[in-house]
């Protein structure tokens, strides 16, 4: 069956548009038949004239109406999302948030799939952007297919993993409400509780608060402390708020001008427990937002790595040194590690987490200009933990000159991860293992860990 288009277009033009401009599409509706899901947490739909739709809130095998939100006529694609449904999925369910849906909060992507078909789709996703961008089968990755949930996520249908222990709020600068930000859009949905905050986090009563002059509101609620943090940005010119929530916090403020974090009230910093170990997290940085993501993360990559007593290891983007501090714990005192990362505020904390491994050495900066400069021409084992851009050719290819035994790349995009690993390969280095995580319970998100050999030399 054709897709067929349901209003072209709001309202009447007053005047024609000169043909230079092409015509927004923006409200247009279409029956389309839902296609595959793609990376970004929507499906793929065409319509009658071709043109391809990505389209939210629906599931593959759907039949809906698709009400276009961004796009022209003559693009390359338009943006949509499923307003009514006409031919419902088996794996669809009432969204148990009350927020979710076409236009209201952005958080989430998959509040109207089962569980399990949660999963499935992001699997679809890491095999198709495997195949396309690296070539690879899922066989070919060492990956059975499957996307492992975190421990104690496994949860029926209509319930939902309290997960998040990092969550920015974004304030309503008309109501000086706490909300979350719609998908695609700076406009604040204004809400009473957000169901995957975990609840360190919902304790805190933030969304109860009046944060008139706020632009976000960011509350961190430490795994295996009780620690409790809120960092506040302030807009231009406004003044901070007295903070008085249902719990003890820390409160951070960020300068709008330069970016940089200052302590306002309490520790400037959160302890975080991961691999036995307590890790001081500063300034609002850089942790797994889930509270089983550190030791699962370090989990894998330990058993995909194998680290020996004596082993010489590279942690790129070490962040506090979450692997930095499990790796020299592996190797002994005859082992050394090195650490590179960006962040100043991390790097002061990594040094003081790891400052009982003498053999550990952070250095400050970027991967790709630090990493030449450290004369370091050969190691045993690295594990590299990119931003979701990835680590790029530069990088890969001086990574593979150092012979390491074994590589862990750790991810969050398996878009980047795929442009990588064909990279690798060019420079001699195939996936032994991928295992993939659902960290991300409803969202589209998912991290990956693949290990990389030295590839034999007759493939």
């Amino acid at each position: 069956m054709q897709a067929e288009p349901k209003n072209e277009q709001v309202g009447a033009e007053s005047a024609p548009q000169p043909e230079t401009h092409a015509k927004s599409l923006v409200g247009a509706e279409y029956e389309v038949e839902i296609g595959p899901v793609a990376h970004g947490g929507h499906c793929i739909a065409r319509t009658s004239e071709g043109q391809v739709l990505f389209v939210r809130h629906t599931l593959p095998g759907e039949r809906v109406v698709a009400r276009v939100t961004e796009g022209e006529e003559g693009a390359r694609f338009l943006r949509a999302d499923a307003v009514r449904i006409l031919e419902p999925s088996k794996d669809r369910i009432e969204a148990p948030c009350p927020y979710a849906g076409p236009g209201r909060c952005g958080g989430c992507d998959w509040q109207h799939a089962k569980p399990g078909a949660q999963r499935r789709l992001k699997g679809e996703v890491v095999a198709e952007q495997l195949k396309r961008l690296a070539g690879l089968t899922p066989e070919e990755a060492g990956w059975d297919g499957t996307v492992m949930p975190a421990e104690g996520d496994k949860l029926p249908a209509g319930q939902v993993p309290q997960w998040r222990t990092r969550v920015q709020y974004a304030v309503d600068p008309a109501t000086g409400k706490a909300g979350l930000r719609r998908h695609r859009s700076h406009e604040v949905e204004p809400i009473e509780h957000c169901m995957i905050a975990a609840e360190g986090v919902s304790e805190l009563g933030i969304e109860q608060r009046d944060w008139t002059g706020m632009e976000t509101v960011e509350a961190i609620a430490a795994t295996g402390s009780q620690d409790r943090q809120v960092v506040l940005t302030p807009r231009p010119g406004a003044r901070l708020p007295l903070v008085e929530l249902d719990r003890p916090v820390s409160v951070l403020r960020v300068d709008e001008k330069t970016g940089d974090v200052h302590r306002v009230h309490g520790r400037p910093f959160v302890r975080e427990r991961a691999d036995g170990r307590t890790h001081r997290v500063g300034g609002g940085g850089f942790w797994q937002v889930h509270p089983k993501a550190a030791d699962t993360l370090v989990t894998a990559v330990m058993q995909g790595l194998l680290p020996r007593k004596g082993d010489m290891a590279l942690d790129l983007y070490c962040g506090v040194g979450l692997f930095a501090g499990a790796l020299a714990d592996r190797i002994g005192d005859k082992g050394a590690v090195l650490g590179i990362e960006s962040g100043k505020r991390a790097v002061e904390d990594a040094r003081h987490n790891l400052a009982d491994f003498p053999r550990v050495r952070i250095e400050q900066g970027k991967v790709d200009s630090v990493l030449p400069r450290t004369g370091i021409t050969e190691a045993d084992l690295i594990v590299l933990d990119p931003p979701r851009s990835g680590a790029g050719r530069k990088t890969v290819s001086h990574l593979s000159s150092l012979g390491a035994r074994r590589i862990a790349y750790v991810a969050c995009d398996p878009a980047a991860l795929a442009r990588d690993l064909a990279y690798f390969r060019e420079h001699g280095y195939r996936v032994r293992t991928l295992r993939v995580f659902d960290l991300f319970p409803m969202t589209h998100h998912v991290e990956c860990v693949a290990i990389l050999e030295p590839a034999p030399k007759d493939s």
